[in-house]
């Protein structure tokens, strides 16, 4: 046979071993001795305190005194060993708690992994577990029939992820660029179209009806050349642009707004991107400018309110103010059409996560990574909405978007 020489492929630099977070203070509240999570692919907290992932689920224990054990299955150890933060030493796999012994003695794999989450708590010398409230109900309910005492908590790492570190703030960073350019290449599609020759209104591009769907094919392809994953994006015209949510797989048309919103989850840092732009092809009405010159300027409040020591209802209520002050309705005031939502939210591990900016007192700090996107939305109109993500620095905010909010394309 032939021995081909092959270039040596890029190997992943193992994980810098760290410290776990601390969690004691959130433990010592809750009354108990430790915190457990069991999750897989999607689970942004066990993510979050491990730094690693696996398609099946494993399990994660962090005792109030810095103790922990990552518990994953045989097969992913040696890749736990590099890419996780935890020292190996604190890296165990079922079998070292006779896993498959217990299968079989039990016939059941989820009793069986539920003895080996007691003898794991056991070894660690725990009395009183915690577990989240999204905890699965089953391991929950058979670690008390088993006799360890399990009680439930809001989650210790809500608080902690909310405060990027540099390292945190270059990933979303990276998913914002992503998001950029596929920004970019959409509103570039829409520019390239006009109305079709019957009258319908509706744009054509390289000479089809041009549709949602194409746009939100054309934002997937970019983003998957950026490593990103397209997250349920965001392409509405008309009608459904006045519901913030709203997306239009068909035909896109001239004279009516069109929000593009995107939010990809980078593939290999695991972080995510968000912003918002709101354009139009055709004739845009009086009405319409003035919608979008008031958001345009609610975002402008916005940003230049975020700052640390500021709390987020001063951010919300400067927006909010700015709008009701140029004669739009906000749901402040409870009305149903207008600018109907939350000024903004967390961006991290999830595309929405704390802080909430609306009516609450949290305060901003310095690693706070927020969105500022104030909106205007009515039935018969139609919306616009203008969105950015900002890093709140030591001395006011920075934002990671830089491109520009033109409405008329």
């Amino acid at each position: 046979m032939k021995n081909f020489d092959l270039e040596q492929p890029d190997l992943k630099q193992p994980a810098l071993k760290t410290k776990p977070i601390d969690i004691s203070d959130a433990l010592r509240s809750a009354g108990a001795d430790a915190y457990l999570m069991h999750g897989a692919l999607h689970d942004r907290d066990i993510y979050y305190a491990t730094r690693f992932l696996a398609s099946d689920p494993f399990s994660y224990l962090l005792t109030a005194d810095g103790n922990e054990i990552l518990l994953i299955p045989d097969m992913e150890k040696g890749r736990a060993e590099v890419e996780s933060r935890v020292f190996n030493e604190k890296i165990k796999t079922t079998s070292d708690y006779k896993y498959r012994d217990l299968v079989k003695e039990k016939k059941d794999a989820h009793l069986a992994y539920t003895l080996v989450l007691k003898k794991m708590i056991a070894e660690i010398g725990i009395k009183t577990v915690a577990v989240s409230y999204n905890f699965s109900a089953y391991y929950y309910d058979a670690l008390l029939k088993e006799g360890v005492k399990v009680i439930l908590m809001k989650s210790p790492f809500t608080e902690p992820r909310s405060i990027k570190t540099a390292e945190e703030i270059d990933k979303i960073a990276q998913s914002q660029k992503a998001a950029e350019s596929a920004m970019a290449a959409a509103i570039e599609m829409i520019s390239r179209s006009s109305p079709d020759d019957t009258g319908s209104g509706k744009l054509v591009y390289n000479e089809q009806v041009l549709t949602g769907k194409m746009v939100l094919s054309e934002i997937a392809r970019v983003l998957l050349e950026n490593d990103c994953a397209d997250e349920q994006t965001i392409v509405s015209c008309g009608p459904d642009s006045a519901d913030p949510h709203g997306k239009t797989y068909g035909a896109l048309y001239a004279n009516h707004p069109i929000v593009i919103d995107i939010f990809p989850l980078h593939k290999y840092n695991r972080y995510f991107g968000d912003m918002t732009r709101t354009v139009i092809r055709g004739e845009v009405s009086e009405e319409l400018i003035l919608m979008h010159d008031a958001v345009k300027g609610a975002h402008e409040i916005g940003i230049q309110t975020a700052k640390p020591g500021v709390t987020c209802a001063e951010v919300h209520n400067a927006v909010c103010d700015y709008l009701e002050a140029a004669g739009y309705e906000t749901y402040r005031s409870g009305s149903k059409a207008g600018f109907i939502h939350s000024t903004g939210h967390g961006v991290g591990l999830d595309v929405h996560e704390m802080p909430s900016v609306s009516d609450n007192q949290h305060i901003l700090e310095p690693g706070n990574v927020i969105t500022i996107e104030p909106g205007l939305y009515y039935p018969d109109v139609g919306g616009v909405r203008i969105e950015d993500t900002i890093v709140i620095t030591k001395d006011g905010c920075r934002n990671l978007n830089t491109m520009p909010k033109i409405f008329e394309i």
